[in-house]
């Protein structure tokens, strides 16, 4: 059973999401907040598997609330439910530690799908939406210049083949891409990127494209 907390200000649009998700066998939700620091308190209070989180609340935002959550070490994944043409801060959301984001008119499939998938430590947005993503926010970020790959002791941590990996995952290559452009088996692929997570302290494959801009393994387009 997924456990799952519903964060945001608008209380028909809370109403909606639990009503899908108590609708299915294995999702329960387990608290609703208001704002950021409803939701960091029912976090701590709930331990949920998984936040559906807005951005824009009153008081304590998305944003902020997601950097403590990941700050406490819960276990709890965070899924940015956003805005997508509108929201400026999806990037930040992200950076925060957020494990991926939806559209707030997302099919009700492609929500419970993106749960699911949240909850197994799995990205929620397919590699190439995410680098688009990043693509377009970064250059809404200041310009402050960065450590060289090289200097950074989470690439230098890395063999020369899960670097060359972790530059394709930033670049939005999925695991079938990979393999087939690199000529390995999709299972070794697979075991690179779990060393890839483990050795740079990524939580998931969308934080893993984080490390890959922040480090400049990959720079924007």
């Amino acid at each position: 059973m997924t456990t799952v907390l519903i964060a945001d200000d608008q209380p028909m649009q809370r109403f909606g999401f639990r009503m899908l998700l108590e609708s299915q066998d294995d999702m329960t939700v387990v608290g609703e907040a208001g704002n950021g620091t409803e939701a960091v308190g029912l976090v701590a209070r709930h331990h949920p598997d998984v936040v559906l989180m807005d951005i824009r609340m009153p008081g304590l935002d998305g944003i902020e609330a997601t950097r403590r959550v990941i700050a406490s070490g819960a276990r709890t994944r965070i899924l940015i439910v956003t805005t997508f043409d509108l929201d400026e801060y999806a990037y930040d959301g992200l950076r925060a530690g957020a494990s991926g984001f939806l559209v707030k008119d997302a099919l009700p499939e492609e929500l419970l799908a993106g749960i699911r998938a949240v909850a197994v430590g799995d990205a929620v947005v397919a590699p190439t939406l995410t680098r688009r993503l990043l693509d377009a926010y970064v250059h809404h970020l200041p310009a402050t210049p960065g450590a060289p790959a090289a200097a950074d002791p989470r690439i230098t941590a890395l063999t020369e083949r899960e670097r060359e990996i972790l530059t394709v995952i930033g670049q939005g290559w999925s695991n079938t891409e990979i393999a087939a452009r690199l000529h390995l088996a999709e299972s070794t692929v697979k075991t690179h990127v779990t060393r890839i997570l483990a050795k740079t302290g990524a939580r998931d494959r969308v934080q893993a494209v984080i490390l890959a801009y922040d480090t400049r393994l990959v720079t924007p387009m």
